[in-house]
Protein backbone atom coordinates (compact mmCIF):
# COMPACT_ATOMS: atom_id res chain seq x y z
CA UNK A 1 0.00 0.00 0.00
CA UNK A 2 1.44 3.22 -1.07
CA UNK A 3 1.70 6.15 1.53
CA UNK A 4 -1.29 8.45 0.08
CA UNK A 5 -3.20 4.87 0.64
CA UNK A 6 -2.04 4.57 3.79
CA UNK A 7 -3.19 8.33 4.68
CA UNK A 8 -6.30 7.89 3.41
CA UNK A 9 -6.93 4.53 5.61
CA UNK A 10 -5.82 6.48 8.87
CA UNK A 11 -8.19 9.36 7.67
CA UNK A 12 -10.98 6.78 7.26
CA UNK A 13 -10.54 5.01 10.77
CA UNK A 14 -10.56 8.57 12.37
CA UNK A 15 -13.86 9.73 11.39
CA UNK A 16 -15.15 6.49 12.66
CA UNK A 17 -13.42 7.20 16.28
CA UNK A 18 -16.21 10.47 16.84
CA UNK A 19 -15.85 11.87 20.54
CA UNK A 20 -11.95 10.55 20.66
CA UNK A 21 -9.21 10.79 23.34
CA UNK A 22 -5.91 10.68 21.99
CA UNK A 23 -2.87 9.71 24.15
CA UNK A 24 -0.55 12.36 23.66
CA UNK A 25 3.27 12.77 24.37
CA UNK A 26 4.65 15.00 22.33
CA UNK A 27 6.25 12.33 20.64
CA UNK A 28 6.42 12.30 16.76
CA UNK A 29 3.94 9.07 17.06
CA UNK A 30 1.23 10.90 18.84
CA UNK A 31 1.75 14.35 18.03
CA UNK A 32 1.05 12.99 14.19
CA UNK A 33 -1.91 11.24 15.19
CA UNK A 34 -3.45 14.03 17.32
CA UNK A 35 -2.42 16.29 14.56
CA UNK A 36 -4.95 13.99 11.94
CA UNK A 37 -7.32 13.47 14.43
CA UNK A 38 -7.77 17.34 14.79
CA UNK A 39 -8.05 17.64 10.72
CA UNK A 40 -10.68 14.70 10.88
CA UNK A 41 -12.68 14.83 13.86
CA UNK A 42 -12.20 18.95 14.19
CA UNK A 43 -13.22 19.77 17.87
CA UNK A 44 -14.32 16.43 18.33
CA UNK A 45 -10.86 15.05 19.80
CA UNK A 46 -8.90 15.96 23.00
CA UNK A 47 -4.82 15.32 23.31
CA UNK A 48 -4.44 14.39 26.82
CA UNK A 49 -1.12 14.62 27.85
CA UNK A 50 0.39 12.76 31.00
CA UNK A 51 2.56 15.13 33.27
CA UNK A 52 4.34 13.16 36.11
CA UNK A 53 8.24 13.24 37.18
CA UNK A 54 8.90 10.93 34.73
CA UNK A 55 8.30 13.53 31.92
CA UNK A 56 10.96 16.03 31.37
CA UNK A 57 10.04 19.59 31.70
CA UNK A 58 11.51 20.47 27.73
CA UNK A 59 9.53 17.74 26.76
CA UNK A 60 6.21 18.86 28.46
CA UNK A 61 6.87 22.96 27.39
CA UNK A 62 7.41 21.05 23.56
CA UNK A 63 4.27 18.87 23.40
CA UNK A 64 2.18 21.80 24.46
CA UNK A 65 3.29 24.42 22.24
CA UNK A 66 3.23 21.62 19.57
CA UNK A 67 -0.75 21.44 20.50
CA UNK A 68 -1.21 25.80 20.62
CA UNK A 69 0.43 25.90 17.09
CA UNK A 70 -2.28 23.49 15.55
CA UNK A 71 -4.82 24.12 17.87
CA UNK A 72 -5.31 20.79 19.30
CA UNK A 73 -7.45 21.28 22.21
CA UNK A 74 -4.86 19.72 24.72
CA UNK A 75 -5.74 18.13 28.52
CA UNK A 76 -3.24 17.64 30.98
CA UNK A 77 -3.64 14.72 33.69
CA UNK A 78 -1.38 14.84 36.76
CA UNK A 79 -0.31 10.64 36.68
CA UNK A 80 0.77 9.05 39.75
CA UNK A 81 2.24 6.20 38.76
CA UNK A 82 5.23 6.59 41.54
CA UNK A 83 2.69 5.97 43.75
CA UNK A 84 2.33 2.27 42.10
CA UNK A 85 4.77 -0.04 44.22
CA UNK A 86 4.64 -2.28 40.52
CA UNK A 87 5.79 0.77 38.98
CA UNK A 88 8.32 1.78 41.61
CA UNK A 89 10.03 -1.68 41.42
CA UNK A 90 10.93 -1.34 37.80
CA UNK A 91 10.63 -4.59 36.76
CA UNK A 92 10.50 -5.54 32.98
CA UNK A 93 6.77 -4.44 33.12
CA UNK A 94 7.31 -1.19 34.52
CA UNK A 95 5.91 0.79 31.06
CA UNK A 96 2.44 -1.45 31.53
CA UNK A 97 2.04 0.10 34.74
CA UNK A 98 2.93 4.10 33.32
CA UNK A 99 0.24 2.88 30.48
CA UNK A 100 -2.33 1.81 33.13
CA UNK A 101 -2.77 4.78 35.05
CA UNK A 102 -2.70 6.79 31.99
CA UNK A 103 -5.37 4.86 30.39
CA UNK A 104 -7.53 4.65 33.98
CA UNK A 105 -7.66 8.40 33.87
CA UNK A 106 -8.03 8.79 30.26
CA UNK A 107 -11.72 6.17 30.61
CA UNK A 108 -12.39 8.48 33.82
CA UNK A 109 -12.47 11.59 31.98
CA UNK A 110 -13.86 9.56 29.14
CA UNK A 111 -17.27 8.76 31.20
CA UNK A 112 -17.25 11.83 33.01
CA UNK A 113 -16.90 14.31 29.68
CA UNK A 114 -18.93 12.17 26.98
CA UNK A 115 -16.82 10.69 24.88
CA UNK A 116 -16.50 7.55 23.37
CA UNK A 117 -13.15 6.64 22.42
CA UNK A 118 -9.03 6.22 23.28
CA UNK A 119 -6.51 5.85 21.12
CA UNK A 120 -2.73 6.12 21.21
CA UNK A 121 0.33 6.24 18.06
CA UNK A 122 1.68 2.86 18.15
CA UNK A 123 3.08 2.11 14.59
CA UNK A 124 3.13 -1.24 12.70
CA UNK A 125 7.30 -1.22 13.94
CA UNK A 126 6.18 -0.92 17.24
CA UNK A 127 4.86 -4.12 17.33
CA UNK A 128 7.98 -5.87 16.79
CA UNK A 129 9.36 -4.14 19.96
CA UNK A 130 9.62 -4.46 23.27
CA UNK A 131 6.80 -3.04 25.13
CA UNK A 132 4.77 -3.75 27.67
CA UNK A 133 2.67 -0.34 27.41
CA UNK A 134 0.70 -2.28 24.76
CA UNK A 135 -0.50 -5.10 26.62
CA UNK A 136 -2.17 -1.87 29.01
CA UNK A 137 -3.83 -0.44 25.64
CA UNK A 138 -5.15 -3.93 24.94
CA UNK A 139 -6.47 -4.65 27.99
CA UNK A 140 -8.20 -0.83 28.10
CA UNK A 141 -9.57 -1.36 24.03
CA UNK A 142 -7.37 1.87 23.09
CA UNK A 143 -7.54 1.97 19.29
CA UNK A 144 -4.02 2.39 17.20
CA UNK A 145 -4.84 4.10 14.00
CA UNK A 146 -1.67 4.26 13.00
CA UNK A 147 -0.78 0.70 13.15
CA UNK A 148 -3.93 -0.39 11.76
CA UNK A 149 -3.60 2.14 8.81
CA UNK A 150 -0.32 -0.16 8.31
CA UNK A 151 1.96 3.21 9.05
CA UNK A 152 5.48 2.48 10.08
CA UNK A 153 7.69 4.86 11.98
CA UNK A 154 9.14 6.23 8.76
CA UNK A 155 5.80 6.45 6.93
CA UNK A 156 4.77 8.52 10.19
CA UNK A 157 7.95 10.68 9.78
CA UNK A 158 7.25 11.02 6.21
CA UNK A 159 3.43 12.03 6.76
CA UNK A 160 4.87 14.78 9.29
CA UNK A 161 6.98 16.69 6.84
CA UNK A 162 4.31 16.13 4.06
CA UNK A 163 2.28 18.41 6.30
CA UNK A 164 5.03 20.99 7.57
CA UNK A 165 5.40 19.72 11.08
CA UNK A 166 8.10 20.92 12.92
CA UNK A 167 9.10 17.60 14.75
CA UNK A 168 9.33 15.12 11.82
CA UNK A 169 12.91 14.87 12.49
CA UNK A 170 13.01 14.76 16.24
CA UNK A 171 14.45 12.16 18.24
CA UNK A 172 12.40 9.77 20.02
CA UNK A 173 12.08 10.83 23.76
CA UNK A 174 10.80 8.14 25.88
CA UNK A 175 10.05 8.69 29.36
CA UNK A 176 12.62 9.28 32.22
CA UNK A 177 12.39 6.72 34.07
CA UNK A 178 13.25 4.31 30.67
CA UNK A 179 17.01 5.57 31.92
CA UNK A 180 16.93 3.65 35.13
CA UNK A 181 18.24 0.05 35.11
CA UNK A 182 15.54 -2.82 35.76
CA UNK A 183 15.80 -4.14 39.20
CA UNK A 184 16.66 -0.30 40.05
CA UNK A 185 13.87 1.72 42.08
CA UNK A 186 12.45 4.87 40.46
CA UNK A 187 12.65 7.41 42.67
CA UNK A 188 12.06 11.36 42.09
CA UNK A 189 16.06 11.59 42.78
CA UNK A 190 16.52 9.60 39.91
CA UNK A 191 15.03 11.12 37.37
CA UNK A 192 15.26 14.44 38.36
CA UNK A 193 19.44 13.46 37.87
CA UNK A 194 18.64 11.95 34.24
CA UNK A 195 16.31 14.99 33.16
CA UNK A 196 19.23 17.65 34.54
CA UNK A 197 21.74 15.56 32.38
CA UNK A 198 20.47 15.21 29.75
CA UNK A 199 19.37 18.68 29.70
CA UNK A 200 23.20 19.57 30.09
CA UNK A 201 24.04 17.39 27.49
CA UNK A 202 21.01 19.64 24.90
CA UNK A 203 22.49 22.48 26.38
CA UNK A 204 26.36 21.16 24.86
CA UNK A 205 24.59 20.83 21.35
CA UNK A 206 24.14 17.11 21.03
CA UNK A 207 21.40 16.31 19.97
CA UNK A 208 20.33 12.33 20.55
CA UNK A 209 21.54 11.12 22.97
CA UNK A 210 20.33 9.19 26.86
CA UNK A 211 21.48 8.90 30.06
CA UNK A 212 21.73 5.54 31.57
CA UNK A 213 21.43 5.52 35.32
CA UNK A 214 22.55 2.87 37.31
CA UNK A 215 23.39 4.30 41.04
CA UNK A 216 26.22 5.85 41.43
CA UNK A 217 27.39 4.88 37.79
CA UNK A 218 26.18 7.21 34.93
CA UNK A 219 26.13 5.53 31.30
CA UNK A 220 26.15 8.37 28.79
CA UNK A 221 25.31 7.42 25.04
CA UNK A 222 25.75 9.22 22.47
CA UNK A 223 24.68 8.77 18.61
CA UNK A 224 27.51 7.56 16.70
CA UNK A 225 27.32 10.30 14.26
CA UNK A 226 27.86 12.48 17.39
CA UNK A 227 30.55 10.14 19.50
CA UNK A 228 33.49 11.29 17.68
CA UNK A 229 32.46 15.26 19.61
CA UNK A 230 32.01 13.16 22.91
CA UNK A 231 35.62 11.06 22.95
CA UNK A 232 37.35 14.48 23.21
CA UNK A 233 39.64 14.98 26.40
CA UNK A 234 38.06 18.14 26.89
CA UNK A 235 34.51 16.95 26.65
CA UNK A 236 35.16 14.46 29.07
CA UNK A 237 36.66 16.75 31.48
CA UNK A 238 33.09 19.06 31.05
CA UNK A 239 31.09 15.28 31.47
CA UNK A 240 32.45 14.63 34.87
CA UNK A 241 32.05 18.34 36.06
CA UNK A 242 28.37 17.67 35.13
CA UNK A 243 27.23 15.11 36.63
CA UNK A 244 29.59 14.20 39.51
CA UNK A 245 27.60 17.80 40.84
CA UNK A 246 24.68 15.69 40.12
CA UNK A 247 25.83 13.32 42.54
CA UNK A 248 27.30 10.36 40.13
CA UNK A 249 30.53 8.79 41.84
CA UNK A 250 31.54 7.15 38.27
CA UNK A 251 30.96 8.44 34.62
CA UNK A 252 31.08 6.92 31.79
CA UNK A 253 30.76 6.99 28.18
CA UNK A 254 29.06 4.09 26.21
CA UNK A 255 31.73 3.51 23.25
CA UNK A 256 28.96 1.92 21.25
CA UNK A 257 26.91 5.09 21.15
CA UNK A 258 23.71 5.45 21.25
CA UNK A 259 20.86 2.61 20.60
CA UNK A 260 17.57 2.48 21.70
CA UNK A 261 15.85 0.27 24.39
CA UNK A 262 19.69 -0.84 25.35
CA UNK A 263 18.53 -1.55 28.76
CA UNK A 264 16.31 -4.39 27.68
CA UNK A 265 19.48 -6.60 26.73
CA UNK A 266 19.77 -7.66 30.31
CA UNK A 267 15.78 -9.23 30.43
CA UNK A 268 15.28 -12.74 30.21
CA UNK A 269 13.53 -14.32 27.12
CA UNK A 270 10.53 -14.95 29.53
CA UNK A 271 9.76 -11.60 30.01
CA UNK A 272 10.03 -10.43 26.73
CA UNK A 273 7.83 -13.34 25.58
CA UNK A 274 5.21 -12.56 28.05
CA UNK A 275 4.98 -8.76 27.19
CA UNK A 276 4.49 -8.95 23.80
Amino acid sequence: MSLPEKRAHLERLLAGLRGLLVAYSGGVDSAVLAYFARQVLGEDIIAVIADSPSLARRQLADAVAFAEEHHIPLHIVHTAELERPDYVSNRGDRCFHCKDELFDLMEDYRARHGFDHLAYGMNVDDQGDFRPGQQAARQHHVAAPLAEAGLTKSDVRELARQAGLRLWEKPAAPCLSSRIEYGRPVTREALSAIEQGEDALHALGFREFRVRHHGDLVRIEIAPAELSRALDAAMAAEFCRIFKSLGYLYVTLDLEGFRSGSLNAVLPVSTLARMR
